[in-house]
């Protein structure tokens, strides 16, 4: 996140090290919390592109584009990992957190019973 960030134009906050965060991957706990404070970043700096910012040039690995191509590639690119997430879920038996809460809530729905007509 903070890679497509810097294309942006925008650095790590203060105290964040990339690559110290992926040399701490095998803490479990605080990988969670980097990667929920990267994303939390993430949201706060593409909420604070302009509108006047977004037909700006970008060197995408190479290639030109905007930073509104950037955020479109950035919005794919996150998507693509949400459906390996939900292809591994599915094959290993996790129920991802939105289809347990759409599971609890279809479980406390008063079941109605049709009446029988004579």
């Amino acid at each position: 996140n903070y890679m497509f960030l810097r294309m942006l134009g925008v650095p790590p906050p203060p105290g964040v090290d990339p690559k110290e965060i992926m040399s701490a991957t095998k803490d479990k706990p605080k990988t969670v919390q980097a990667l929920k404070d990267s994303f939390a970043f993430m949201q706060k700096s593409i909420a604070a592109v302009s509108d006047a910012d977004l037909d700006k040039p970008v060197n995408f690995f190479g290639q030109q584009t905007t930073q509104r191509g950037l955020l479109f590639h950035i919005a794919a690119h996150l998507g693509e990992h949400l459906g390996q997430s939900i292809a591994y879920a599915r094959m290993t038996g996790v129920v991802p957190p939105w289809t347990a809460e759409q599971q609890k809530k279809e479980q406390e729905k008063p079941q109605h019973q049709h009446d029988e007509q004579p």
